[in-house]
């Protein structure tokens, strides 16, 4: 009962006018940019945390958060109208979207899409409601040696689960952490990768590094693509019939599942959420044979779970202060802004706050359905405005909101370079999470790592004599060798298999399923 009160209120304040306009902004912008291909929500909250700066806590994170779950909504006209998926997480919605739309039926698939997002966003917030205070309660037991292997876990899992290579996303970590230590140290009190620059003193600024890396680093990615074009056809009526949702229904429920339980592990991704409920769909279904052809299934079940996996997300964060994917870690970092450290402390210290926000994604969800299905026609018009004004825009809104953290010029020369180097991370595939992760939480892992050690006088022994720490770093270590052997394994298979036509090019790639 303690907590329906505390969502209650929470419910009321996020109500309020000012929190209320700022939740609709915020899904509206993350609906536009979800619609837009090839921007997608990190590089949308790089660009516009500068905004918040000026806003009290509440509204700036309602926003951001709006964003966040206002983009997976978005990427799903794209997909199923221009077989390009505006996210990563819709990039499964392709296969059985684009068809629908063929098949003059890309209303319904675009409603069921909008209606399953909407259920399983919400379900995802009422589990955090449920969730999060006893998590918080738990964490509450634990101290800085805890709290630091916690987040060895949350980094050990986010490169565990990057997908590609393990050295590189290990590389990614530590380069992060790297430039989380440029500045003043704050036990010593002496500069650290300074080079005698006083515009370092205070470290890198977060918000130039993270608009460089995602926004300017995207944009020049998408400048060498081609534009796509509109698959020109009838919307046609967006509510879906009652063969849809007989259709639609379990599929709808698996995905609120397996969205929230992906949701709540660090490094795991809406994109797999997507996948796994799209091969679940798969395996149920009696007649396989429609999937690829145009089957609702295959669009309710991934929409619903990376949903519910992105609502999910805020679990770890809110409870333990780790932030599970880039996005999130960039939502931390507006949190840290405005003086809010995420973690253990946070429902204790900051319970108006944080009540609120989650109220806010029932709200937000809700606005999103309500947007989404009388104004499909209308976000499908923006899909026409032209790619080189779109990038100019986009262009323009990361040099003001760099330049406006501090007012410096310096900071426009750390976001052009962090943008090159962006450009060039993501051209060798190099995966900038956990680059992001290890920058936010870098300085937070610091500080519990020397608490620890100054109450044990220096000895690593007190990660060995606390139960709690030594199993979480146990789990963060069998998390790298697990990854270790899952690469080895598919470097051996590859080895061993023979090459067929298809590798050759030959032959025709079959329809594609998980």
């Amino acid at each position: 009962m303690e907590v329906l009160g505390l969502f209650g209120n929470g419910l009321l304040t996020a109500l309020q006018p000012q929190n209320l306009l700022f939740a609709f902004i915020g899904c509206v912008l993350g609906q536009l940019i979800g619609v837009l291909p090839g921007i997608g929500s990190a590089a949308a909250i790089a660009l516009l945390i500068p905004v918040t700066f000026n806003l009290p806590p509440v509204p700036a994170i309602i926003m951001l958060a709006g964003i966040f779950y206002g983009t997976n909504y978005g990427g799903t006209i794209t997909s199923v109208l221009m077989n390009m998926p505006g996210e990563s997480a819709s990039v499964v919605t392709c296969i059985d979207g684009y068809q629908m739309a063929r098949q003059g039926r890309a209303g319904r698939a675009l409603g069921i899409a909008a209606i399953g997002s909407f259920i399983g966003g919400t379900a995802a917030t009422i589990g955090l409601v449920v969730a999060a205070k006893p998590l918080t309660s738990a964490a509450l037991l634990v101290g800085a040696p805890e709290y630091f292997a916690l987040m060895v876990l949350g980094l050990a899992l986010v490169v565990g689960l990057a997908g590609g290579s393990l050295v590189k996303a290990l590389i990614m970590g530590i380069l992060g952490l790297l430039v989380g230590t440029v500045g003043i140290d704050p036990a010593m009190g002496v500069p650290r990768f300074t080079f005698g620059r006083p515009e370092l003193l205070d470290g890198l600024s977060f918000i130039p590094v993270v608009i460089g890396l995602f926004g300017v680093g995207e944009i020049l990615l998408n400048l060498e693509k081609k534009a796509q074009q509109v698959f020109r056809t009838q919307v046609g009526s967006v509510l879906p019939d009652r063969d849809d949702l007989r259709r639609s229904g379990g599929a709808i429920a698996r995905g609120t599942g397996i969205g929230f339980l992906l949701g709540l592990i660090p490094g795991a991704t809406s994109v797999i959420a997507s996948y796994m409920s799209y091969g679940v769909e798969v395996r149920r279904a009696s007649d396989r044979s429609r999937f690829g052809r145009g089957a609702i299934e295959g669009v309710a079940g991934p929409e619903t779970a990376n949903n519910s996996f992105v609502n999910a997300n805020f679990i770890p964060l809110f409870a333990l202060g780790i932030p599970g994917t880039a996005s999130v870690a960039m939502i931390m970092g507006g949190m840290m802004a405005n003086g809010i450290i995420p973690g253990p402390l946070l429902f204790r210290d900051h319970a108006d706050f944080v009540w609120t926000v989650i109220a806010s994604m029932v709200i937000g969800n809700a606005i999103l359905l309500i947007l989404n299905l009388p104004l499909i026609r209308v976000w499908t018009q923006m899909l026409r405005v032209p790619y080189g004004i779109l990038f100019a825009v986009i262009l323009e809104f990361t040099i003001i909101g760099a330049y406006a953290v501090s007012n410096s010029t310096f900071d426009l020369t750390v976001m052009t370079v962090a943008g090159l180097l962006g450009y060039l991370l993501r051209k060798l595939d190099f995966p900038l999470a956990p680059l992001v992760l290890t920058l936010v939480i870098g300085p937070l892992m610091e500080s519990n790592l020397r608490k620890a050690l100054e109450a044990s006088a220096g000895s690593l022994s007190t990660f060995v004599d606390r139960p709690i720490a030594l199993t979480v770093l146990c789990v963060a270590g069998a998390v790298v060798l697990w990854s270790v052997i899952r690469g080895a394994l598919a470097r051996f298979r590859r080895d061993e298999s023979p090459v067929t036509p298809d590798e050759t090019g030959t032959t025709e790639v079959p329809r594609s399923t998980p």
